[in-house]
């Protein structure tokens, strides 16, 4: 029997970020790595995932997610493989799904576990395209968005992991148009080019609205906002009369100090009787199984393109977060830990 690891690194939140998180909000320690207790399981991460989300639970504040504890070890999405089981169902040598990331050595409770086969798709794929990532932009299209064939679509953060897996979902769906926005020109060709969107703009380039204006001359039915603040705005300007928004995410205003105003036209919701509803993925878990059905299928099938960012080394997880939330990925944001 190969000798279990001792001890293994994880990160810890040291101190509540103000803005941006800094370097000094955060540790990566030393901690001595346990044996699984009944019912558990020992797992060495191979890929952590950082999200979004994450940024908010660094905060004190009350939220559908309880903050992250000062001096204790964060968690999130992570893929790795199972060393040690007291758990049914599980053996050394099965690669698992799980949700206590940001650390070399995790124990897991098996029923917080589940089996992935790396044969079926790359185990990168379950953080993203198959994974939360995935099921979030497949929901909150499909139900949220209430999405019919011949909508218009706007997506904002579209050559990110969710964005850019809704603009090909709504393509595949039959929208009459796909339009999306992106920080850099690169990530724009991306958009068109590969994923096929009918157009896309950098949100750099210009005011969000009138570059908006002129990819969606007829207005837009659906908006799916990861941005918030200038791109809700402008979408709300945009949408057509019983236009219906997805309230993803607001990345552009997780880090603000101040508070942030709400679009200027909030007033237009009225007139134009929209419908703006936010959404958590965890809602919606009962479309898992007929996700992946989906899904897997257009992959296989080459219909449904997909990109990760991948940085290597638990030393670089936070360098990853923040990178992401930069805007510095191209579709999942992932940090490999090695085989």
């Amino acid at each position: 029997m190969t000798a279990l690891p001792s001890t293994g690194r994880e990160w810890h939140l040291v101190a509540r970020p103000h803005g941006w998180p800094k370097p000094e909000d955060f540790a990566l320690r030393e901690t001595a790595v346990t044996e699984p207790g009944p019912g558990q399981i020992l797992v060495r991460n191979t890929l952590l995932s950082v999200d979004p989300y994450m940024r908010g639970r660094m905060n004190d504040v009350k939220s559908y997610l309880p903050p992250y504890p000062l001096d204790g070890p964060m968690d999130g999405g992570a893929v790795g493989t199972v060393l040690a089981s007291n758990a049914e169902g599980f053996a050394p040598g099965d690669h698992v799904l799980h949700g206590l990331g940001w650390r070399e050595y995790a124990v897991v409770d098996g029923k917080r576990a589940v089996k992935v086969d790396p044969e079926l798709a790359p185990l990168g794929a379950y953080l993203g395209v198959l994974g939360m990532t995935g099921l979030t932009a497949y929901a909150g299209l499909l139900e949220v968005a209430s999405f019919q064939e011949g909508d218009a679509v706007f997506v904002s953060g579209a050559a990110g992991a969710v964005g850019s897996q809704v603009g090909q979902i709504a393509r595949l769906k039959g929208a009459s148009r796909v339009i999306g926005s992106a920080g850099s020109d690169e990530k724009v060709r991306l958009l068109t080019e590969e994923y096929g969107f009918d157009a896309a703009f950098n949100y750099k380039d210009g005011p969000v609205a009138e570059q908006l204006a002129k990819a969606a001359p007829d207005g837009i039915d659906v908006y799916f906002d990861n941005v918030g603040g200038e791109h809700l705005e402008a979408a709300i300007g945009s949408l057509k009369l019983h236009g219906r928004a997805t309230i993803c995410g607001m990345i552009a205003q997780y880090n603000a100090t101040e508070p942030t105003p709400a679009p200027r036209n909030l007033a237009m919701v009225i007139g134009k009787r929209l419908r703006l509803q936010g959404m958590l993925v965890s809602d919606h878990q009962a479309l898992q199984p007929q996700f992946v059905q989906e899904v897997s299928a257009w992959i296989r099938s080459g219909e449904l393109k997909y990109r990760e960012t991948v940085v290597e080394g638990i030393d670089n997880a936070f360098d990853a977060f923040l990178g992401m939330l930069r805007g510095d990925n191209t579709g999942k944001m992932v940090v490999a830990l090695g085989d």
